[in-house]
């Protein structure tokens, strides 16, 4: 996923993931603070209190597309693996796995003790339905491409016709047993289906109620919590699963996620110990919170970037053509300091971005992946006014004002404000701010109703892939329509190249062909600034952007 707000993400597996769930990128958050029982967590009590930030979009595994939506997800839900203490996959609903000679053909043994929290049996039937159900065209999922490793996934994601639904490479032998078929062998495959989009749904919830996702009552899932209750703009509340089959080692009895989206209100609250965690923090407070313990800063593996919008969407005439020169992407890029980003306004530890692909990610030889920047962090202005110039927009003259899509959780205004002055003071352009809520915002981004706009991905697995294929022509969360054949030949003859070397050098060279096209300006590499009371123990935090409560333990 997966896309992150003030983190999405925009999760993937791809992206989510990510994000990479993301996701986008930050969270976000809604109003409310609820009831005094709801509070932070009193003695004795195991009651936490977490806000994730905005209202999330759904809880819907197959159309989620956000970190924050993610990781509550990843705490209600159980795939075949999950991510283990060192965050490598482990066996989870599937005890174990059969790999065929060639590395295409994988047959899950699946636990016979999982159960759905409505008390039905988790099957091998529950798999294929979910699987294909993402792949499903009517279902509009923006990370069905994700699901592209299986066999006849592509061609029934196109036709959505039953006979392509059948030959698609996921089969229920039987209740306990799932043969997965893959186009080509996928070193990654056991991360990927530990991912949101390829968690199972209880097929019967599903179909009864076409909005099953939306209420407590209706909600079916099958992981260390279930929700009893959910409120559009407040919160939700997970409390311990008595279904779940590992329940003895889940300490928490409830869970309270709430929605405040106004991150200095989300501070003031935990500050007065009405929260026991958040996930954004003001990037004022992150120096001095960490200096006095308030504040632990996580590691995340993600790109904050600007979406340019390339396609023919754009409504504005004149937007469109300077959007769509590539000198004009290039000039915008280059005049954007970075440091002065990071230093001056996130202040989280983040680093200046000069690549696509994040720091952290290791290359075939275990070096990092990251090996080149593709412009100075702090910006060439010199070069951004001849690009501009040899645009046909001397200083600036003739330019049209376009407009910079934001939603306004988390610190984000405060990032495109600065990116306002410095396209002003040193292009000599104008480029007016628009906020939209963050629901309603993903809408707006994904069906790319909009000029520039914030984006985010927070990696889905710990390989170059889940940012490199988010770009892809096809992919439901490339944001800004990019579309380079070039680009797509790349990616696609990476995901098969079973030589490491070489499939490192072919994502390298994408990222050659992307950076050179410049549909997205990066900004910075992610991390996490959390609030985490120093008496919350046993939290895990994955440089995915996922959070996990099922060994967490309040000591207070």
């Amino acid at each position: 996923f997966k896309e992150g707000d003030t983190i999405m993400k925009t999760s993937k597996i791809k992206k989510m993931c990510a994000v990479v769930l993301a996701a986008t990128l930050g969270i976000s958050v809604l109003a409310g603070c609820g009831s005094s029982s709801e509070s932070g967590a009193t003695a004795g009590a195991q009651e936490l209190t977490f806000n994730i930030g905005g209202d999330i979009k759904t809880l819907d595994p197959a159309l989620n597309q956000a970190v924050d939506g993610g990781i509550i997800l990843e705490n209600l839900f159980e795939g075949l693996y999950k991510p283990g203490d060192d965050f490598k996959p482990v066996p989870a609903i599937a005890e174990s796995y059969d790999l065929s000679e060639d590395q295409t053909v994988y047959t899950f043994h699946l636990r016979k003790d999982a159960k759905w929290t409505n008390g039905d049996p988790v099957t091998a039937g529950d798999f294929e339905y979910a699987w294909k159900r993402v792949l499903d065209p009517a279902t509009a999922a923006e990370y069905s491409y994700q699901m592209l490793y299986l066999k006849g996934a592509t061609k029934y994601n196109e036709s959505g016709t039953e006979e392509d639904r059948e030959n698609v490479g996921v089969k229920a032998i039987d209740d306990n047993t799932l043969e997965v078929t893959l186009e080509s062998p996928c070193a990654y495959f056991l991360d990927l289906v530990s991912f949101p989009c390829y968690f199972p749904v209880n097929k019967n919830a599903v179909e009864a109620n076409k909005d099953w996702s939306t209420k407590a009552e209706t909600y079916v899932s099958n992981g260390p919590f279930k929700l009893t209750d959910y409120k559009i703009k407040d919160g939700a509340v997970l409390e311990k699963n008595d279904t779940y089959y590992n329940k003895d080692q889940v300490t928490l009895d409830k869970l309270n996620i709430k929605f405040v989206a106004e991150p200095t209100s989300a501070w003031a609250n935990y500050k007065a110990g009405q929260f026991d965690m958040i996930y954004s923090v003001p990037a004022a407070e992150v120096p001095e919170g960490v200096k006095k313990g308030d504040v632990t800063t996580y590691p995340q593996l993600g790109t904050y970037y600007l979406s340019l919008n390339v396609t023919d969407k754009v409504t504005d005439p004149k937007a469109a053509e300077a959007l769509g020169n590539v000198d004009v992407r290039k000039a915008l890029n280059l005049a954007i300091d970075r440091e002065a980003i990071v230093n001056n306004v996130t202040k989280g530890g983040q680093i200046a971005a000069t690549s696509f692909v994040p720091v952290g990610i290791p290359d075939a030889e275990g070096k990092d992946f990251k090996n080149k920047e593709y412009f100075p962090a702090k910006g060439d202005v010199e070069q951004a006014k001849k690009l501009l110039a040899d645009a046909g927009y001397p200083n600036g003259e003739g330019f049209p004002t376009l407009t910079l899509l934001i939603n306004p959780e988390g610190d984000h205004s405060l990032i495109a404000q600065a990116i306002q002055d410095m396209w002003k003071n040193n292009l000599g352009i104008d480029v007016q701010i628009q906020s939209q809520e963050w629901k309603v915002f993903q809408d707006t981004r994904i069906s790319k109703n909009y000029e520039i706009a914030r984006d985010g991905w927070v990696g889905d697995y710990n390989d170059p892939m889940t940012f490199i294929d988010l770009l892809e022509s096809n992919s439901g969360l490339n944001n800004s329509g990019y579309n380079n054949p070039k680009y797509d030949e790349l990616v696609e003859a990476a995901k098969v190249e079973q030589d490491a070397a070489k499939r490192m050098d072919l994502m390298h060279q994408a990222e050659d062909v992307l950076m050179e096209d410049m549909p997205i300006a990066p900004i910075y590499y992610y991390t996490q600034p959390m609030g985490v009371q120093s008496y919350v123990k046993g939290l895990k935090v994955s440089n995915l952007g996922f959070i996990y409560f099922d060994k967490v333990t309040l000591e207070k």
